[in-house]
């Protein structure tokens, strides 16, 4: 006997917000059918495990057939099937239990993204109704009669009995909507769709997903050869699902080509990665994972539409394709996958929900890949090297961004090039191999090794053995001055004023020189007013004739990388002034000749090109390219014409 009901009000109007709000993506309604058709065969396994040999055991399985013709798709599956009451409840009446408040809870969960409702069957078979008119279901649980549901998901559904040739199970038909301009319901028809959703959504879905697909192959003889140019129609079963997932597996039974080759394959990359982890957490906390570190950085890693995160399933199911939620900003360059039961979905299953169990796999996950890259660097230095060369920007900014809190996890992955060394060297190695009493790390910056290893600053450290670190990238100081120290060494800039490091003799040294020549350090000041704050006496120069230091924690490399920020620069404000002091060699020969001038202005003809020299060893433009030259060659007239 037919029986027609109509949906209840609250019903109605949520099968309006699943049909036209809640999801956004049609094609995840066969991701939610096979989802339910799994949960079925689990429950039936489960009472078939607890009946006493009642219900016999069967080998689950879902079966997705199409008819072109009448144009529907049937998923089928041989789970627990649904008792008359189950079809009211469940089907007729979503979210039986308080639908009034259900509803209510939807609509604001379509700004507030808070409501936690996956599970409940019933909601993700209506997402069915996106691309169909018409469903029925038909469904028979083991020794009982059979039901068939029907509904156009609009006002009323009916049941009647029903007859099926299987013992149990569900079989779910859509009768697809007609094509309109925006949407071709008909692709859904086609065995390559279906086949590349099942691969997108449900390649791991613990049980075969089957279809029937019609193939032309070539004929064969009655002895098994090809006949020339005849070929024959076969229709083919065909598992669509791989079913295992490879992160699922035993650690001990994955190979390393195995995690590679999933890498390619699943992320579209020419080369094997760097490194893999298979990452299994049971605790408060349980989840499966595969991240991969690239070997090179991927090719629109520094574009405005790159995105990070890795990619989301729960309970093998795919949700979310790049959940950002999983990956700190610092290493974003990471690709992979995390699978766990405990993920907070909303209605759709297409949102994650924030909550400390996001960021708890996302600290475990950083953790465990900042402690592979530990590894590597330990035990393959050369290969850590490249991972370096191409990602460590990356590190660094992780160390910056944070202002300094995640100092302790990542201080130990950094390397710089150095004075002293062939290769990038850390900052234990660096401390390993200070020379007794030295109490810095000292550091330089530039543009370019080479024109570092020129600074007038380091000759000084060249003479006493001491090692400098060169830091060539703009990132290297910021991350440094949000460290400050490391192991209770401070790092210290060789362009900084160091008067604080000389001895009590040097000091006196200095400041009997500054006295006798107050009258020329004067004059240079006074010429190079507006351009450097200070003129004085150098004890770190050896061979250079003069250098710029500065004061108070601001380098010129600061200077210049915060003055060109495009918001800085445009507006010229908020820019920062580095307090530069010009610092010259009292011992070198050419301020010994300058000491010997008595004409005011002719010394400060002297102070304008000794500054431009210092900026030019320093890697920098010099402004005035004309004064330059022009004091240049006045300075060389006079000479010749005294010869």
């Amino acid at each position: 006997m037919k029986e027609t009901k109509e949906f209840q009000t609250e019903s109605k109007e949520l099968l309006n917000l699943m049909i036209n709000s809640i999801y956004t993506n049609k094609e995840i309604f066969l991701r939610e059918l096979i989802s339910n058709a799994s949960d079925a065969i689990d429950k039936y396994k489960y009472v078939s495990l607890t009946s006493n040999e009642k219900i016999p055991a069967n080998n689950g399985e879902i079966i997705i057939s199409k008819n072109k013709k009448d144009r529907t798709i049937t998923i089928t599956d041989n789970g627990i099937g649904m008792s008359k009451e189950d079809l009211i409840n469940d089907l007729g009446t979503i979210a039986k239990s308080g639908s009034k408040d259900f509803v209510s809870k939807l609509k604001k969960a379509q700004d507030a993204k808070d409501l936690n409702i996956i599970g409940q069957f019933g909601v993700g078979f209506y997402s069915a109704f996106m691309v169909a008119k018409k469903i029925d279901v038909k469904t028979k649980e083991y020794g009982k009669g059979a039901y068939l549901f029907t509904s156009d998901g609009v006002d009323t559904y009916s049941i009647e009995d029903s007859s099926m040739n299987e013992s149990n199970g569900t079989s779910i038909t859509i009768y697809l909507k007609d094509n309109d301009e925006n949407n071709n319901y008909d692709d859904y028809l086609e065995d390559f769709k279906i086949e590349d959703l099942v691969k997108k959504y449900s390649d791991y879905v613990r049980y075969p997903i089957k279809m029937d697909e019609i193939t032309t192959k070539p004929k064969l003889d009655k002895d098994g050869k090809e006949i020339k140019d005849q070929t024959e129609t076969v229709t083919e079963t065909k598992t669509l699902n791989s079913m295992i997932p490879l992160w699922k597996k035993n650690k001990n039974d994955v190979k390393e080509e195995d995690l590679n080759a999933f890498y390619k394959s699943k992320f579209g990359d020419y080369e094997d990665p760097l490194a893999s982890m298979l990452i299994k957490v049971d605790g408060v906390v349980s989840y499966d994972a595969l991240v991969y570190i690239p070997s090179h950085a991927p090719y629109n890693l520094y574009s405005e539409n790159y995105e990070k995160g890795l990619d989301l399933y729960s309970k093998g199911v795919f949700v979310k394709e790049k959940c950002k939620e999983l990956v700190p900003d610092y290493l974003k360059f990471i690709k992979g996958l995390v699978d766990s039961n405990d993920f907070s979905l909303n209605v759709s299953r297409e949102m994650l929900q924030s909550s400390p169990i996001l960021r708890k796999i996302e600290d475990n996950i950083e953790n465990k890949v900042v402690a592979k890259l530990k590894e590597i660097k330990e035990n393959d230095y050369e290969k850590y090297l490249k991972f370096f060369d191409t990602f460590g920007d990356h590190i660094k900014f992780g160390i910056y961004s944070s202002y300094g809190a995640k100092n302790d996890l990542l201080k130990d992955l950094l390397v710089f090039d150095s004075l002293n060394s062939e290769k990038p060297i850390g900052l234990k190695e660096y401390k390993d191999k200070m020379v007794k009493d030295q109490k810095y790390i000292y550091y330089a910056t530039g543009k370019t090794i080479d024109s570092m290893k020129l600074l007038p600053q380091i000759e000084k450290y060249k003479k006493d053995g001491i090692d400098v670190l060169l830091f060539k990238n703009n990132i290297d100081e910021f991350a440094i001055m949000m460290m400050k120290e490391y192991e209770k060494l401070e790092f210290k800039n060789i362009e900084g004023e160091s008067k604080d490091s000389l001895t009590k003799e040097e000091k006196d040294k200095i400041d009997s020189l500054t006295a006798n020549n107050k009258r020329i350090l004067d004059d240079l000041k006074e010429s190079l007013k507006g351009k450097v704050d200070e003129v004085a006496f150098s004890t770190k120069l050896v061979d250079s004739p003069v250098c710029v230091t500065t004061k108070n924690g601001v380098s010129m490399n600061m200077e210049n990388v915060i003055n060109n920020e495009p918001g800085v620069k445009d507006s010229g404000s908020n820019e920062v002034k580095a307090v530069k002091v010009l610092e010259i060699n009292p011992e070198h020969e050419l301020f010994k000749s300058i000491s010997t001038l008595t004409d005011d202005e002719e010394i400060k003809k002297y102070g304008s090109l000794l500054y431009d020299e210092a900026m030019l060893l320093e890697g920098f433009d010099i402004k005035d390219k004309a004064e330059f030259v022009k004091n240049l060659n006045n300075l060389m007239l006079g000479n010749i014409s005294k010869k």
